[in-house]
């Protein structure tokens, strides 16, 4: 009888530490992250601002500037231990496995020269290329994230294009050589609603063309629930929920994810519920130098005890791909 066995992961991490050497202390940055992205999967990375999803990405990247370091963890890309990777050994996987698109193109895309020559460089260095090919190349890559006239707009530079515009660019960059795995941070901010809408779908077209990976880092749950297979919640620099899409919205297990579930606006509810504010979670992230002893949302949390505040949670297993850090779960689980 033959019995079924799960895929390996495209991407793993497991128990990474990024953390930045300052003069007022260490920013525990990343602090024992682990998650996973299977083949042709989206994983949705989600929190608020100072939660550590971009420098989660950026490790992934090896892309990691002093004074941060990454101190502790591992890192697989389809088999591959990219921390033990050199630095030139590095640079021929960026681009090639794995592509990022950040969060601003115009800060990413370089003004002084054209686009079509940024995009070639990608084919020549990766596939070897010359310089008409590449540029024939690049020619393509606009046509296939839907820029008009390509052949004429490759000669001219970021601040010739829109923002959605330099935003497919940055798709087509990252496309160019079919990374197996392709890093989007905030994607869609400082778009219009009509942009974000049509940069997403065509991620998600591109991605069932391609059959690669997406890592999306957001903070809006509306993108999310488009786009997203699996999702992890992070906050102060820890994965404290990680879960399937439809459990996300169904069956939430730590009160921070309940509690940026409860703060999504919601049309008509003053009509039905009366003039309410909109809720909020009270207070801030804490200081990343200076954590509490016991679970870091403790001082936000509206089910706090004071186990909470003592003992900081492991992350329970709750079931096969739904774990949460929180006490209020022990019973309910086993600690992985």
């Amino acid at each position: 009888m033959l019995v079924a066995t799960k895929p390996l992961p495209l991407l793993s991490v497991t128990g990474l530490k990024t953390h930045f050497l300052t003069p007022e202390g260490r920013v525990r940055a990343v602090d024992g992250v682990d998650m996973s992205i299977g083949p042709g999967r989206t994983l949705g990375v989600l929190g608020e601002s100072g939660s550590g999803k971009s420098v989660t990405a950026l490790s992934v990247m090896r892309l990691i500037q002093p004074p941060g370091q990454i101190v502790e963890g591992n890192i697989n890309l389809d088999g591959m231990d990219i921390l033990s990777l050199s630095e030139e050994e590095m640079r021929g996987v960026r681009g090639k496995d794995i592509s990022m698109i950040f969060q601003e193109p115009m800060t990413s895309l370089n003004p002084v020269y054209t686009l079509g020559d940024q995009i070639a460089e990608v084919f020549m260095i990766h596939r070897g290329y010359s310089r008409a090919e590449a540029l024939d190349g690049a020619v393509d890559m606009l046509e296939q994230v839907g820029i008009p006239s390509p052949k004429a707009r490759i000669h001219e530079y970021p601040h010739q294009f829109s923002g959605g515009m330099r935003q497919r660019a940055m798709i087509a960059m990252a496309i160019a050589c079919q990374a197996k795995l392709m890093i989007a941070d905030e994607p869609t901010t400082a778009l219009d609603v009509t942009i974000q809408a049509q940069i997403l779908d065509l991620l998600l077209n591109l991605q069932d063309d391609l059959g690669m990976a997406v890592m999306l880092i957001t903070h809006d749950l509306g993108v999310i629930a488009e786009t997203s297979d699996d999702v992890v919640v992070m906050y102060a620099g820890q994965v404290v929920e990680h879960l399937e899409i439809n459990a996300l919205f169904e069956n939430p297990a730590h009160p921070y994810t309940k509690g940026l579930l409860q703060s999504i606006p919601r049309l008509g509810a003053k009509f039905t519920t009366g003039k309410q504010p909109l809720k909020e979670i009270p207070g801030i992230v804490p200081n990343l130098i200076h954590l509490p002893p016991g679970c870091s949302f403790a001082s936000r949390c509206s089910e706090v005890t004071e186990r909470c505040r003592q003992e900081r949670p492991p992350l329970f297993k709750l079931a096969d791909n739904h774990g949460a850090r929180c006490w209020l779960v022990e019973s309910d689980a086993q600690a992985q």
